[in-house]
C-alpha cells in the first residue's frame, strides 16, 4: 500500500523502515527488504525522491514508478515517496524499527542527524548483511555516470 506523509503517524511503532533510492533495483535490495522482514513487524519502504537520485546518476524509473514497483514486493506492506529527508521521516513515522546495510557501518553508521532522532524517539537501529550488489555500480558497468 502506497502511503501519504498524513498517513505516516498512524503506523508508529508498528513498522520496521527500510529506505534508499532502488534505482535500479537490485537482487541486493530484496534481500534488504526479506531481512528487514525478519524483524517481525511490517516493512515501511521509504524511497528517495528523483532530486536526491539525480546526484548519483541520472533517473531510471522515477520516483512514482519505482513505489508502484516496490509496493508489489511480498517484503514490503507500506511503500512511502519521501519529499522530506530521512530524518523528517524518521521523526513523522516514529517506526519500531530502522534498518541499513551493513555498508552503513563502514561509512560509520547512519549520518548523525538521524542516529539523534532514532535515540530520541527509542527507534531501534539495526545493521543487516544484504549488500549483494550496488546501483551505483551497475550504472558504471553500463557506462551510465
Amino acid at each position: 500500500m502506497i502511503v501519504s506523509w498524513d498517513q505516516l503517524p498512524a503506523l508508529a511503532g508498528r513498522v520496521v523502515m527500510v529506505d534508499g533510492s532502488f534505482d535500479p533495483l537490485h537482487e541486493g535490495h530484496i534481500a534488504y527488504f526479506a531481512a528487514a522482514r525478519e524483524f517481525g513487524d511490517s516493512v515501511l519502504c521509504n524511497i528517495a525522491d528523483d532530486s536526491w537520485t539525480k546526484r548519483k546518476h541520472p533517473v531510471l524509473l522515477p520516483q512514482s514508478g519505482r513505489a508502484i514497483v516496490i509496493d508489489a514486493i511480498r517484503h514490503i506492506a507500506y511503500v512511502h515517496c519521501a519529499s522530506n529527508t530521512t530524518r523528517d521521516v524518521l521523526e513523522h513515522l516514529r517506526p519500531r524499527v530502522y534498518v541499513k546495510g551493513s555498508d552503513w557501518l563502514r561509512r560509520g553508521g547512519i549520518p548523525n542527524d538521524e542516529q539523534i532522532v532514532c535515540d530520541l524517539l527509542n527507534v531501534q537501529v539495526r545493521y543487516v548483511e544484504t549488500v549483494f550488489n550496488s546501483s551505483s555500480k551497475l550504472l558504471r558497468q553500463l557506462g551510465v555516470r
